[in-house]
């Protein structure tokens, strides 16, 4: 029988298809998809130290967002704690693709990226990709282990929503600026248009 390169096999550059022994057709195509399915182009280990960089605190949205509220004439606290009960608050779920074991449980307390106390307001400054900003061009969903990611991402969004109307219970003003909205110039109207006025 002639020798055919699959698609998948094609796309890898790889050899042409060879039967172990013992091994049918119907085998051979599990073990072809599975190779695919889990192929990455980065090693197992890379991939682990790229994944062990990303900060979850001190990223550099932050800190330009930190610079422009110091230069404005704001004083601020960073991830301070605030202790919130949310028994009552409730999160409409905007999606269906969330898995029961990624439902969040009701916070004890919430850790804002920023917190201006004077003015009773709370800032969040999300990434993009982590926190899922509909209709930007940074929110995208690898297409390895998709459903893995789906669940996490979809999660973290939940979650967040959940953190902010547990914040606004409490009388908190919840500002949400985002990774793309604080590389550019958007960045300062927001800040402008949302914050109460600085007294002299």
């Amino acid at each position: 029988m002639k020798e055919r390169l699959t698609k998948e096999r094609r796309a890898l550059g790889e050899s042409p298809l060879r039967f172990e022994r013992g091994e049918g057709r119907g085998e051979v195509s599990k073990r072809i998809s599975a190779s695919v399915v889990s192929k990455d182009r980065l090693s197992r280990e890379r991939r682990s130290w790229n994944m062990s960089r990303i900060r979850g605190k001190d990223t550099t949205p932050e800190k330009i967002v930190r610079s422009l509220l110091h230069r404005m004439g704001y004083r601020f606290r960073l991830h301070a704690r605030i202790e919130v009960r949310t028994e009552n608050v409730e999160v409409r779920r905007k999606t269906s693709r969330l898995s029961p074991r990624t439902s969040p449980l009701s916070p004890r307390f919430v850790r804002p990226d920023i917190l201006l106390p004077k003015h009773k307001t709370a800032i969040f400054v999300h990434g993009c990709f982590w926190h899922r900003h509909q209709g930007c061009k940074n929110c995208t969903t690898p297409t390895n282990r998709r459903d893995w990611w789906l669940a996490k991402l979809n999660g973290n969004a939940v979650r967040d929503k959940l953190h902010q109307a547990a914040l606004r219970k409490l009388g908190w003003r919840v500002m949400v600026i985002w990774e793309c909205e604080a590389e550019c110039d958007k960045c300062v109207r927001l800040l402008r248009r949302q914050l109460p006025r600085r007294a002299r």
